[in-house]
């Protein structure tokens, strides 16, 4: 009772940080955006104004998706879809990896030993030269 006290618990805080702390973020680039604009010049809104860097390559993606640019695509409040976006990444993240736990705890629970099974070889008496 006490681990699936912790695991809810957990999960619960990832969600709170997910779905509210999230969204009061740092609005400024992360490391890999701030090495893609180095070389170029920015305006008050971070938008590309001159120079030469990488980011100018940067393109739409094609494929696209619901979870696109850490939001929801289709809901027009910004901090709701935000929100949302993170904690449906955290409900399917908990989902995947225990999934993935289950799976490896039941196969281990497979592989024991089971009883009246063959001795190993290096035991006494169980040799065919330990006979004499």
């Amino acid at each position: 009772m006490r681990k699936w006290s912790f695991i809810v618990g957990g999960l619960l805080v990832a969600v709170l940080l997910a779905g509210v702390v999230s969204n009061f973020a740092s609005p400024h680039p992360d490391g890999l955006d701030s090495s893609l604009l180095e070389g170029c010049t920015l305006d008050t809104r971070g938008e590309i104004t001159g120079g030469s860097c990488p980011a100018q390559q940067e393109q739409e993606h094609e494929i696209g998706g619901p979870l696109t640019d850490y939001g929801i695509a289709g809901l027009d409040n910004e901090f709701l879809s935000t929100g949302l976006a993170g904690v449906l990444g955290v409900l399917l993240t908990f989902a995947v990896a225990g999934g993935a736990f289950w799976l490896v705890r039941r196969r281990e629970a497979g592989y024991a030993p089971k009883a009246g099974g063959p001795r190993d070889a290096d035991q006494p008496g169980t040799s065919a030269t330990s006979q004499g």
